[in-house]
């Protein structure tokens, strides 16, 4: 009985393993499956964590799986460096007030290398005046393809906005303002104020405070590059430079209407090292102004006109010294402008101005052709002064053209007591637009040499030297 018993014990245990011998071989092939519906021989199952997860809902994730028009979102628009306005809620209708869009647009592009804050095509976007300042990361672009304009006039400027500037560009290196758009001014209702020259109700200009707008601003900025946009009808200065080195300009179509007032097209002060270029400048004021402290200045192939041609100054206001070395403007055209070179200085200045030179320049029915003033005043209230701003080293080589019979085509005004000295003039032409040749040419202690004959003939220039301004400490920069 016992044996029968062992006999019985075995086949239980026999059984048992047998049946555990085929549940492993189940297990064996559902892997086998699994591996033919998503893994290769050699790979194992990926985790979950490593997998596609589903499409999160859009109030977690404002990145869309495919970018959709008018332009990507600001998430996505970050892969390639370019922040569009439009992806940070700028409406682009010209009404709405896009500012904050841009502003945030500017900060997210201020944090990447060669970031790109993108105005796009087919828009016209309205934002009031603000400050995009720095310091940022290199390569930085403000790009306009479409129109960015400002409040329509004083009744529409935000009460608690600046009224002397608009887009102001501060404390950046290596930043470039470029695009194939339009930077509007809305200009037209500054231009009426009360206070504006021969704008009172009698039509003369009435008292006031007069603020106005420069539309452009670069402050306290480095290697800035400005190309390729038009700029027109600013309230007043279209560009300015202050404290700032570095700067090339290039390709710029700068317009404002010819009685537009103080609207200058490009103006520089205490900046240096600076390149413009290749640009069509036509407005109410100087078509390029350079203040004190400024040097190492290029103009080449700019075209002024209607304009007040180029200047240097006005210096030395207020018994200020004034620093004004090695500018040059060469291959420039200026027509149709109530002056062509000048430079402007009040009574009573100190410093320099030196190392000017004027070459290759056309002129086409200007007044004041070639102007010095050293008795520079907007009143008849200036008083005569002792002290100047000291004006040497002049060249004017290759000046050719007409100019309007009103005014001498050459004329230098120099001060009583500081003379201008070391004026060179070399292939002066200067023709009348109409009628006869007639005023001689005006000088005034003024001091220099004719490598040519002028036309008209310059023959009031002194020779020499004068002693008196020589190694004087109140003319040293």
């Amino acid at each position: 009985m016992k044996i029968v018993q062992e006999v019985v014990l075995i086949w239980i245990v026999l059984a048992l393993f047998l049946q555990n011998a085929c549940n492993v071989e189940g297990r064996y092939h559902y892997h086998k499956g699994q591996k033919k519906k998503g893994s290769s021989s050699t790979s194992p199952v990926p985790p979950p964590e490593s997998q596609d997860p589903a499409p999160p809902s859009p109030a977690y994730s404002p990145v869309p799986a495919v970018p959709s028009p008018p332009g990507p979102d600001p998430s996505n628009s970050s892969s390639s460096g370019i922040y569009d306005v439009t992806a940070f809620g700028a409406a682009g209708d010209g009404s709405s007030d896009d500012t904050p869009a841009f502003t945030a647009a500017w900060k997210a592009a201020c944090a990447v290398e060669s970031g790109v804050v993108l105005a796009p095509s087919g828009h016209t976007f309205m934002i009031t005046s603000t400050i995009f300042s720095g310091p940022c990361k290199p390569g930085l672009v403000f790009q306009v393809d479409g129109v960015l304009m400002p409040p329509n006039g004083p009744d529409s400027w935000p009460k608690g906005d600046s009224k002397n500037q608009w887009l102001v560009f501060y404390r950046l290196d290596g930043m470039t303002l470029t695009g194939t758009g339009t930077i509007e001014g809305n200009g037209g209702p500054w231009w009426e104020l009360p206070c504006k020259p021969h704008r009172g109700p009698s039509g003369q200009t009435a008292s006031g405070p007069c603020e106005s707008p420069t539309m452009i601003r670069f402050f306290m900025s480095s290697n800035l590059a400005v190309n390729g946009l038009r700029i027109q009808n600013s309230p007043q200065f279209h560009m300015k430079f202050d404290g700032c080195e570095g700067v090339q300009i290039e390709k710029l179509s700068i317009s404002s209407p010819k009685l537009s007032p103080n609207t200058d097209g490009i103006h520089l002060g205490n900046t240096k090292s600076v390149g413009i270029y290749n640009s069509m400048i036509s407005n109410g004021d100087d078509c390029i102004s350079i203040g004190t402290g400024c040097s190492d200045v290029n103009i080449e192939g700019v075209t002024c006109g209607p304009s007040h041609g180029i200047s240097i100054g006005s210096l030395g206001v207020h018994n200020s010294q004034a620093c004004v070395s090695n500018i040059t403007v060469r291959n420039v055209m200026i027509r149709e402008s109530d002056n062509g070179l000048r430079i402007k200085t009040w009574q009573g200045g100190s410093g320099s101005v030196t190392g000017i030179s004027f070459e290759n320049i056309q002129m086409e029915d200007v007044r004041n052709c070639i102007i010095v003033d050293q008795y520079y005043c907007l009143s008849k209230a200036c008083r005569n002064e002792t002290s100047a701003v000291y004006v040497n080293d002049l060249s004017y080589r290759n000046i050719k053209g007409t100019y309007n019979v009103i005014s001498p085509p050459i004329h230098f005004a120099c001060s009583d007591t500081v003379p201008c000295t070391n004026i060179t003039m070399s292939e002066v032409e200067l023709l009348p637009h109409e009628g006869e040749l007639v005023d001689d040419p005006f000088c005034w202690n003024a001091y220099g040499v004719q490598e040519t004959v002028t036309i008209p003939p310059i023959d009031c220039l002194r020779d020499g030297m004068p002693q008196t301004v020589a190694e004087s400490p109140a003319y040293s920069c």
